[in-house]
């Protein structure tokens, strides 16, 4: 397909969100994935209400300080600089302490990270004309599904293979590939886990998280020492798996068969991050432990070519553009399947005929197996009209 029917593909999806969203009454949410260009909606969506109401400013809620610097460079990029000096960009850490303020529009970008209780309190202390969602999956959580579909119900949604079909990001494919824990790790992932089934024994069973989150902030009264033990064998269990070296080597392996690619990697922790980018030649680091100038030099580096490797933790989930990278590695999971399908997204940006190749590293016989499951079956609800190409050890799933 080419260059110039893909953009204009894109405008035409584009335009058709901001449609929905004014047919709304200017109050929705935009579901779509990475490379559909969201913050472009955003951009656009902010100018037209800006436009509107000559009197009111517009805000634009982000969830990383990273993100403030892209957002203000979309507005750049589309030609709308002067408006800059009437568009407030904050994260929602710092929103929910005003009060009393008043919006021609409020944009919220990665809307599924500021629907908190505390987060969410900037919404009632508040005044707006418009709201804007954007995200590229409904949450997980039932609560704060409820909580987004009250603020702005979805008005315009494209699923992921729609987007891959229509040509405005990159096919992909996912390999998963399990590691097993040397004898060591084996010892303490079944100390951990043994510890673990017994206090959730005692604390109720099935409703054990509940209780014993319950118990710890002083809703319940019960059992705090069994409360206590049974949240430490959740994060020993999720270290040891996450932690595990043979993902280091599988990993080093893997980044030998494409040593002329573009790969980010990314893992459960910053110290495994890392332990990863001392093994890796030609890498660098990029997560919240260094500065902003590092991180910055970091992306540079691996954007002009001087290195092909980028390792990170959780920093590189949202807001980050390579179009080149084609290669990711995930060798840290957690309970969750919406920051697997954002690491994919950030492997799909349209560049060319490339494919995207996605290996997620796990241990077979754990917890982090049965993550690993519950992640792609997220990622299956959001290609439900594609063939998704996954394999286990290589072999076709």
């Amino acid at each position: 397909m080419e260059q110039l029917e893909i953009i204009k593909i894109k405008d035409e999806e584009q335009r058709k969100a901001l449609n929905s969203w004014a047919k709304a009454g200017y109050k929705g949410s935009v579901i779509a994935g990475t490379g559909f260009g969201k913050s472009r909606v955003g951009v656009m969506a902010t100018i037209n209400s800006l436009k509107k109401n000559t009197t009111l400013d517009a805000l634009v809620l982000v969830p990383t300080n990273q993100l403030q610097d892209q957002f203000e460079e979309e507005f750049i990029k589309w030609g709308y600089a002067e408006y800059l000096d009437r568009i407030q960009i904050i994260c929602y850490q710092s929103a929910h302490k005003l009060f009393d303020e008043e919006y021609c529009i409020v944009v919220c970008d990665e809307v599924h990270l500021g629907l908190s209780p505390i987060y969410r309190k900037f919404f009632d202390q508040n005044s707006f004309e418009r709201i804007l969602c954007l995200t590229a999956t409904l949450p997980e959580e039932d609560e704060y599904k409820a909580v987004l579909v009250n603020l702005a119900k979805p008005v315009y949604t494209i699923s992921l293979d729609v987007c891959v079909d229509k040509g405005l990001v990159a096919p992909y494919e996912v390999y998963c590939i399990p590691v097993s824990l040397t004898e060591e790790e084996q010892k303490d992932y079944k100390a951990a886990n043994t510890l673990f089934v017994r206090m959730k024994y005692i604390l109720g069973g099935f409703n054990a998280f509940q209780n014993a989150q319950m118990i710890l902030s002083g809703k319940m009264s019960g059992n705090k020492g069994a409360a206590a033990q049974f949240y430490n064998a959740i994060r020993k269990r999720k270290h040891v798996v996450q932690h595990a070296e043979n993902k280091i080597d599988k990993a080093v392996e893997i980044i030998k068969q494409y040593e002329d690619k573009k790969i980010l990697t990314f893992a459960g922790s910053n110290d495994f991050t890392d332990l990863m980018c001392d093994c890796i030649d030609n890498s660098a680091v990029y997560h919240s432990r260094k500065t902003k100038k590092q991180r910055e030099k970091a992306l540079e580096n691996f954007r002009n070519g001087d290195i092909n490797v980028l390792c990170s933790t959780k920093s590189l989930n949202q807001g980050f553009d390579v179009k080149n990278a084609e290669v990711g590695i995930i060798a840290g999971l957690d309970s969750k399947a919406l920051p697997m399908i954002q690491r994919i997204g950030r492997l799909i940006r349209k560049d060319g005929d490339k494919i995207g190749k996605i290996y997620i590293l796990y241990v077979k016989d754990s917890q982090e197996e049965k993550w690993l499951n519950n992640a792609i079956k997220g990622l299956n609800n959001i290609n439900r009209d594609v063939d998704l190409t996954i394999h286990f050890n290589n072999e076709k799933y």
